[in-house]
């Protein structure tokens, strides 16, 4: 292991990075944040610099033992292969299917579809009707999953690789004021995985970038 903190490039706000929070504070990896602002300057991850880094030029990206990682399910399997513990993706092989399959419904299926970039596409004036859309749409289909899979957490009683998917979609959510009464199962599962530390602690609202009016 090459010695110094991992370094997290991360904005506040961004779903992809809060799941990468939550696994590194799941794992108690000390690390060092390096904000890059989405909005400001025109977007600093257009920057030269930062897509030597990651030439998707998104965040999250993670500077950690002498390589950079640029994907969120990606950093978060780096960390659950190289730092097991606790784990993350379920030892039984159908269990952890399950797992990946929620992750990828959230990170292929949902997030991408109301992202930044595709909403300055769809224009001003149709972003909260079009981010609502596809997000009941993919909660409609992610509740439905959740019956069969849900214990406590999205997969059985362990908090794995879904659970740190599942919460920044469902803040995402509530900040394009889309109704969650129809989607119990993921409202309860939301509710029991913010009480816990690693969500607190990695929150959008508790982060060195979180503009002061927004800090709780």
């Amino acid at each position: 292991m090459q010695a110094g903190k991992p370094i997290l490039y991360s904005y506040f706000r961004s779903s992809c990075s809060w799941r990468v929070r939550i696994a590194l504070a799941l794992k108690s990896i000390d690390y060092e944040t390096v904000p890059i602002n989405l909005i400001k300057d025109g977007g600093q991850q257009f920057s030269e610099e930062f897509q030597a880094l990651n030439p998707m030029q998104q965040v999250p990206a993670l500077k950690i033992d002498g390589i950079t990682i640029g994907q969120s399910l990606a950093i978060i399997e780096y960390l659950e292969e190289t730092r097991p513990t606790p784990r993350l993706l379920p030892q039984d092989p159908k269990r952890r299917a399950q797992v990946r399959v929620i992750s990828d419904v959230i990170a292929s299926g949902i997030q991408p579809l109301q992202n930044l970039s595709v909403l300055k596409q769809v224009g001003q004036e149709n972003q909260l009707t079009w981010a609502q859309k596809v997000m009941r749409s993919g909660f409609n289909a992610l509740e439905q999953i959740l019956r069969s899979t849900a214990g406590k957490y999205c997969v059985g009683d362990e908090v794995s690789m879904a659970d740190l998917c599942l919460v920044p979609q469902v803040a995402n959510a509530e900040r394009f004021k889309v109704d969650l009464t129809p989607y119990p199962t993921i409202s309860r599962i939301n509710k029991t995985l913010l009480a816990l530390e690693a969500f607190q602690v990695s929150h959008p609202c508790r982060q060195p970038d979180t503009p002061p009016e927004l800090r709780a």
